[in-house]
């Protein structure tokens, strides 16, 4: 696995476009790294599986 080098405020979007108003030791909770903007995290694609039979899991229907 590459290791990943640590957040810090110099890398951090809004310090380098002069957006943060903190003055912290280090990084705050909205820390959004520099070289990807303002881009969210890529997710996980939600892939559905084969359609789901019922019928072999369905109750029998009462008789009317």
């Amino acid at each position: 696995m590459p290791k990943t080098k640590p957040a810090t405020c110099e890398g951090c979007f809004f310090r380098q476009n002069q957006l943060c108003a903190l003055d912290l030791e280090k990084p705050c909770t909205t820390f959004r790294p520099a070289e990807r903007g303002l881009a969210p995290e890529r997710q996980l694609r939600f892939v559905f599986r084969a359609e789901r039979v019922t019928a072999a899991y369905a109750f029998p229907q009462p008789n009317c």
